[in-house]
């Protein structure tokens, strides 16, 4: 036990710190006081709606800066010593971003009737939410453009201090609008808020006035942009899939069980993004970097086993705190018409214990580069949710939708033990074994 809460004291909290646990906790609590606000003022019916067009934005916001954020921040802090290969990576970055995002804004204002239709169907008109949302698309691709620079730059005190006030004055709108226009209000907030975080534009241009010159149409460069090209994929597949995916099976939820049922699912969804954010950062603070520096089969073993070992039961107990809250977390996050949702959380927190013992193992491929790999588990992950939750809505109603959850991350989970299965589990070669050798003897 000793040995647990040391390794966690030196590589679990320090490092989360490092990944800005303040930004991480707000982001949380924000959440939270608009779940609370949402149930109180709109109800399960709001709650399914503003679950539909937080996935549509999701998706979108990463089409519209083409999945380049993790790529852009990778090669400005590589190149940020090179002043010819940095100015072609910003203007590719830019040019590219800027008419992407502009082409698609011009999409989504010309089809407002048809997203409208997919997202709320033909009885609901939020037409002029979707028209709002086209018109300030271009302003989160070049906020999010600046702070990727920033980003890769390493000016994460400024991250910090930008993002946490546009988390307060986001949660301010949406409360206030919420407060007093009820579903509109909740809608329009979803799609203003990224907007309103022009001001990490502003300050991102002004710290860094020098790199605007350095934005030239004449330097972009084709070869950049196919190496920003792995990235993207990955992003666009994994950003993208998984929030359309959610807006099908809501729909089917709509459609089979009623508008009720489908706020229910949204709420255990939400407060599963709650518990699951912390562990995400986690996860791409420790053992991204971590895989990335080993080397043999041996030492991927270990690493994967040591985390299952320290970090895993105390997430296993948090897990099993939160079922038997279930009651008191409902009464705290939602409302007395919440209720239904206690009955899904067993199936949901099965889901996600898979979900991330899965993901402990995944990351390898992204740090060994193995994005095509990636890619197909993931396009395999949607798939396998798609059809067993429109499935098992067809046979189970409401609870359908969770267990749909469970059982795609648990054949998820499977498939990943199958293919790494030498690693974890095979005989390791004599490199191998020198390898654990030396590592003990240090």
């Amino acid at each position: 036990m000793k040995k647990l809460f040391t390794y966690i004291n030196t590589e679990v909290l320090v490092k989360a710190g490092r990944l800005n646990l303040f930004n991480i906790s707000l982001r949380v609590l924000a959440g939270i006081l608009i779940s609370k606000f949402i149930a109180v003022y709109i109800g399960p019916q709001g709650m399914a709606l503003v679950g539909n067009l937080r996935n549509f934005m999701a998706a979108l916001q990463t089409i519209a800066i083409s999945g380049l954020y993790k790529g852009v921040v990778k090669f400005v802090n590589r190149f940020k010593e090179d002043a010819v290969a940095l100015t072609k990576t910003l203007s590719t970055v830019f040019y590219f971003g800027f008419f992407s995002s502009i082409f698609l804004a011009f999409v989504c204002y010309y089809n407002a009737n048809v997203i409208n239709n997919f997202l709320f169907a033909s009885n609901y008109n939020y037409v002029y939410i979707i028209e709002t949302l086209a018109i300030v698309l271009p302003l989160y691709a070049l906020n999010m453009f600046t702070f990727s620079i920033m980003n890769g730059f390493s000016k994460h005190k400024y991250l910090l201090l930008i993002n946490s006030l546009g988390q307060i004055l986001g949660l301010l709108v949406t409360l206030i609008l919420i407060y007093q226009e009820n579903i509109d209000g909740a809608l329009l907030a979803i799609v203003i808020s990224p907007a309103l975080n022009l001001l990490i534009t502003i300050v991102g241009i002004a710290f860094r006035r020098s790199l605007m010159s350095s934005i030239k149409i004449t330097q972009v460069s084709f070869s950049i942009l196919n190496k920003l090209s792995p990235y993207m994929l990955v992003a666009l597949v994994s950003a993208v899939a998984m929030p359309i995916v959610m807006i099908i099976i809501r729909n089917h939820l709509i459609s089979e069980t009623g508008i009720k049922s489908a706020g229910y699912w949204t709420a255990m969804t939400r407060v599963s993004d709650y518990y699951l954010m912390f562990f995400n950062s986690l996860m791409a603070l420790y053992i991204l970097p971590r895989f990335s520096e080993i080397n043999s089969k041996s030492g991927f073993r270990k690493e994967v086993f040591s985390f299952y070992k320290t970090i895993m039961p105390v997430f296993l107990v948090l897990l099993l705190v939160i079922y038997l809250s279930r009651s008191l977390i409902v009464n705290v996050l939602f409302t007395e018409d919440f209720r239904s949702v206690e009955n899904l959380f067993g199936y949901q927190i099965l889901g996600d214990v898979a979900r991330v013992f899965s993901m402990v193992i995944v990351y390898q491929f992204l740090a060994k580069k193995m994005f095509s790999h990636f890619v197909i588990m993931e396009v395999f992950l949607f798939v396998i949710m798609y059809i067993s939750s429109v499935y098992l809505i067809d046979e189970f109603g409401l609870k359908g939708a969770v267990m749909g959850h469970c059982l795609s991350y648990f054949m998820y989970f499977g498939i990943i033990l199958l293919l790494f299965s030498s690693s974890l589990f095979g005989v390791l070669d004599e490199g191998g074994l020198k390898d654990d050798e030396v590592s003990n003897n240090e």
